[in-house]
């Protein structure tokens, strides 16, 4: 089995975190360079990562390998409310990882555009509603929910994105779960 990403991707992290105790090969691309983005090419039309290559069965996507995962090793299968506590995860992921490339791309984020507007709206309510349910405990169990949560929150701190000083259980969720297999193997500081 083969993973496919960067050590700084927080959708490769939760892959690598869920694969703790299950062998398998890290192929860290550099997804900006020439030949990164020819791998990314000829394995996933996407052009994004993770992928995971299974004996030739090439899976795109997070939530697609954590099925796949899920069916091949005997792993629960999300319910419906951890499904949507994942869309929250992703919806923050997705919108902090737009801005970063527009900043990247030579915009500034903090003009007062529709789209920057959006992005951030978003990331504020999913943040309050994800510390509301870290507050209430519903992430005090290492699973694939929490690992995608923990991905998220220290790649927002490592990126020093957004100020997260009002997020209390989110940044304590953190701290209780540094200590996990693999956490420290797949830091996003080690790239």
């Amino acid at each position: 089995m083969k993973l496919y990403g960067s050590q700084t991707s927080p959708y490769v992290r939760r892959i690598r975190l869920l694969l703790a105790n299950t062998a398998h090969d890290f192929i860290n691309l550099d997804i900006f360079s020439a030949a990164g983005r020819d791998t990314l090419a000829a394995l996933n039309p996407t052009l994004r990562i993770p992928m995971l290559d299974d004996n030739g069965e090439v899976i795109f996507d997070s939530g697609v390998i954590y099925r796949y995962l899920a069916v091949k090793q005997g792993l629960p299968a999300l319910s419906w409310y951890q499904e949507n506590q994942l869309t929250v995860i992703n919806a923050v992921n997705d919108s902090l990882v737009m801005l970063l490339q527009c900043s990247r791309s030579g915009f500034d984020t903090n003009d007062d555009k529709l789209f920057f507007n959006l992005q951030k709206e978003r990331i504020a309510t999913c943040l309050y509603v994800l510390e509301q349910q870290a507050a209430n405990g519903e992430f005090k169990q290492w699973n694939y929910i929490t690992m995608a949560l923990y991905s998220l929150i220290d790649w927002t701190l490592f990126r020093q994105l957004i100020e997260l000083d009002d997020y209390p259980a989110l940044l304590a969720c953190v701290t209780a779960n540094a200590s996990q297999g693999a956490v420290a193997l797949s830091d996003p500081r080690l790239a």
